[in-house]
């Protein structure tokens, strides 16, 4: 069975105006998927209204003893959190990464968009505690 996938769009985050039709410029496809993915794993577990259950303990991760266990758990946390609230994303591959001796994570996503002929898209970023 093929899933055929419609159009993705979202509003630009920038607030500009489209000069052809003066609305809020969009973003399309893998773009927004892109950001739906980031905004996903960068939410806090809890901070949704109507649904606490949405969200990933990234944030708080920055804090912990770095250790593989907790390296593993905040994968299979990210994992769970996109398998469940991105259905437009499949063959979900995370890599997360504690640099010794320092308060940052590095987390590079993988994944493949539902019923578009993308190659695999790739998300990678740190995430650094400011606190000393």
């Amino acid at each position: 069975m093929v899933r055929i996938s419609r159009k993705f769009r979202d509003i630009s985050f920038s607030f500009a105006r489209n000069p052809v039709n003066d609305d809020i410029l969009s973003i399309n496809d893998a773009d927004a998927i892109k950001r739906a993915v980031i905004n996903l794993v960068r939410t806090k577990s809890g901070e949704r209204f109507y649904n606490s259950l949405v969200g990933t303990e990234v944030e708080a991760s920055l804090f912990e003893v770095q250790s593989p266990e907790v390296a593993n758990n905040l994968k299979i946390d990210i994992e769970n959190v996109l398998k469940n609230y991105e259905p437009r994303v499949a063959d979900v591959a995370v890599e997360v990464n504690y640099p010794i001796d320092s308060n940052e994570i590095y987390i590079q996503i993988e994944y493949s968009i539902v019923g578009l002929s993308l190659p695999t898209q790739n998300i990678e970023f740190v995430l650094q505690s400011t606190r000393v």
